[in-house]
């Protein structure tokens, strides 16, 4: 009898063609035991949605580092909603001002993770939220 895995999308919205963080956050988190997708560079709020229905996720996790997380994060929470996955988390990493992580988490963002975050940090935290811990 075995547990299904906690499925996860990591995804870049929008134009920013730096994926190292997102990549090195993907193998973290399938080391860690976690089936992880990666969608690749320059997805559209739709295509996350998309993949993430496709793919049943439970965590959606967003790369941004071009400072468009204002634009793009509340486009992929509603395109989430709108495919009927309001209960998929949301996580963002990259550079995210201090003050713009309450607004995100008021939007609906489990987890906000800046530069110096622990793979750890995150691995605890998807599982917290996930309901696996």
């Amino acid at each position: 009898m075995s547990e299904r895995k906690i499925r996860v999308l990591i995804a870049k919205p929008g134009l920013d063609g730096h994926d190292r963080g997102a990549k090195v956050i993907a193998r973290a988190l399938r080391d860690a035991g976690m089936e992880v997708i990666y969608t690749g560079l320059r997805q559209t709020p739709e295509m996350i949605a998309e993949a993430a229905l496709q793919e049943d996720v439970d965590v959606v996790g967003l790369s941004i580092l071009s400072g468009a997380h204002m634009a793009l994060v509340p486009r992929v929470i509603e395109r989430l909603r709108e495919a009927g996955l309001s209960d998929v988390k949301v996580l963002v990493g990259g550079i995210i001002p201090d003050e713009d992580v309450e607004a995100l988490k008021k939007m609906g963002v489990s987890g906000v993770f800046g530069p110096g975050s622990s793979t750890q940090e995150i691995i605890d935290h998807i599982r917290k939220v996930v309901g696996a811990a």
